[in-house]
């Protein structure tokens, strides 16, 4: 899009010059002097048909996605985080602050009218001012004049009641091109407040994952330093018995120490992963008791997730949203500098009524008014002006390569995200067989056991066996959902419906040169 200047004669009005030769020079200015703003680059020569990892057909279906899981306490954690959290409740109040400042911003495209009243009571002596210049135009300094006595004072009493106006033609566009700016900076704020919902859905859908995973781990850990103590004494009633070396019960020993050992730092963990959740939901970690269940168990979904195309990710991941509102509004900012190089017309005025007397004030004959038209042009400020469009083109520059660089990270983020996802599912189906394997082992062993062809210390280290795969396994669980949750992130999408502030905003005629139902999509 390019601003065209066409310059109608009959809006023009010129105080100092002949109307044909205002329009001429005027003109000369514009072919001179205002190029049209620069248009909006390609990011990239052309976006890839498709993705380079493989996904599910269709398009991307984000909302309310982590229902998947089938898990309530989740569920329930993330509807709190949506009504408590401070960081979204900051993020709401900046999309108002960008709001009221695309409304200050358009307000220059009306005239502006104010009402004024004043009552003045005047009481000078008649030797000075006005009463002695007339005094000496008259020759009347040392007496009256036909009879009259000139007083000794002056006093004048006035009483007015009007309307003062202001206002600026928009001839070249600057305020029209303020006004969309600052509307477009308005949207990307919106984008930004998606982007920041996401990042505190995905940082919730994370803390919980944690929780559960070290909630588990810890349990298991537990298991397995009791599987191990029961280990230590038997591997020291064989020590005593001349069956075993020291060597061996001392390895058992570290094994018993070292299980113990991890235990205080599981736990450590578990209480900032459940303070940081406690955060996001707005309160302290005594609000989690009644919302997280003893036992976590989230289960990960095994739904293809589908991706769409890399084209989609230009309307669905708001990054990318607000970099291409924000190079658009750079590209006004531009038209609106190039509009102040060239003279500009404003026209201010009072109306109203004047009296000597305070009813005389509703007198329309009273009535009285002042018209001032005003034609300005720059002529040298230093540079300032110049500077003005070379700052506005470097900033638009600086946007088209910011949103470039977003589209490209983009498209990567999501390939990156499909191939973390396919190599996790794998890696947990390899570690559910060795799960199934090691609970055979133990049945194995225990069989043993009870038929006397083995030792109970075989069993133990059977049981031990499946507990450390189970430990890995959870982790896997929990890699296994992070993955799905980064496609998501990386996908982008609203996830949730709008919160009633914005969505409160959204239905309210915008008077910001922006949308009135919604966002520019």
């Amino acid at each position: 899009m390019s601003l065209t200047l066409r310059p109608t004669p009959a809006r023009v009005r010129s105080t100092s010059l002949p109307r044909a030769g205002a329009l001429a020079w005027l003109s000369l200015l514009a072919a001179c002097s205002f190029a049209p703003a620069p248009s909006v680059p390609e990011p990239v020569a052309e976006l890839p048909d498709a993705f380079a990892e493989p996904a599910a057909a269709g398009g991307h279906a984000a909302r309310e996605w982590w229902q998947g899981f089938e898990d309530a306490a989740l569920n329930a954690v993330v509807d709190s985080v949506l009504a408590s959290n401070f960081d979204l409740a900051e993020a709401v109040a900046r999309v108002q602050q960008a709001r009221a400042q695309a409304g200050i911003a358009r307000a220059g495209l009306f005239p502006v009218v104010q009402g004024t009243a004043s009552a003045v009571d005047q009481d000078t002596p008649a030797n000075a001012g006005f009463g002695q210049q007339f005094r000496e135009l008259t020759g009347t300094e040392d007496g009256g004049l036909g009879g009259f006595e000139f007083p000794d004072r002056l006093g004048i009493r006035t009483y007015s009641l009007g309307a003062e106006f202001a206002y600026e033609l928009d001839f070249w566009g600057r305020a029209r091109n303020d006004a969309k700016a600052a509307g477009l900076d308005y949207l990307a704020t919106e984008s930004d407040y998606d982007a920041a919902r996401i990042g505190v859905l995905a940082e919730t859908i994370t803390t919980y994952f944690e929780i559960a995973d070290l909630r588990t781990r810890i349990a298991l850990t537990g298991e397995t330093a009791d599987v191990l103590i029961e280990r230590e004494e038997l591997a020291d009633t064989r020590y005593e018995s001349g069956l075993i070396t020291s060597l061996e019960l001392y390895q058992v020993r570290q094994e018993l120490l070292n299980t113990q050992s991890i235990l205080p730092q599981l736990e450590s963990q578990l209480v900032n992963a459940e303070g940081r959740l406690a955060v996001l939901m707005g309160g302290f970690r005594e609000k989690l008791d009644g919302v997280l269940p003893a036992s976590l168990a989230p289960v990960p979904s095994a739904d293809p997730i589908t991706a769409g195309v890399p084209a989609d990710l230009l309307l669905q991941r708001p990054d990318v949203r607000a970099a291409a509102l924000r190079l658009e509004a750079a590209r006004h900012s531009i038209g609106a500098r190039r509009a102040e190089l060239l003279p500009s017309l404003s026209f201010s005025g009072t109306i109203g009524v004047q009296a000597a007397e305070a009813d005389g004030l509703f007198n329309v004959d009273q009535w009285f008014r002042n018209l001032l038209g005003n034609l300005t042009a720059p002529i040298f400020q230093g540079g300032r002006l110049r500077n003005n469009v070379a700052l506005a083109e470097a900033r638009f520059h600086q946007a088209a390569a910011a949103y470039g660089r977003t589209v490209v990270t983009a498209v990567h983020e999501v390939e990156a995200a499909l191939a973390a996802l396919e190599n996790e599912g794998r890696r947990h189906a390899f570690l559910t067989a060795q799960l199934q394997e090691a609970e055979a082992s133990v049945a194995l062993q225990l069989e043993r056991y009870s038929s006397g062809v083995a030792g109970y210390t075989d069993y133990l280290d059977a049981v031990r066996a499946r507990l450390n795969v189970e430990s890995t396994l959870a982790g896997s669980r929990r890699d296994l959902a992070l993955a799905r949750l980064a496609v998501h992130r990386a996908l982008g999408g609203d996830w949730t419906a709008p919160p009633e502030e914005l969505e409160a905003l959204r239905m309210v005629p915008a008077n910001n040169g922006t949308p009135e139902n919604g966002r520019n999509r």
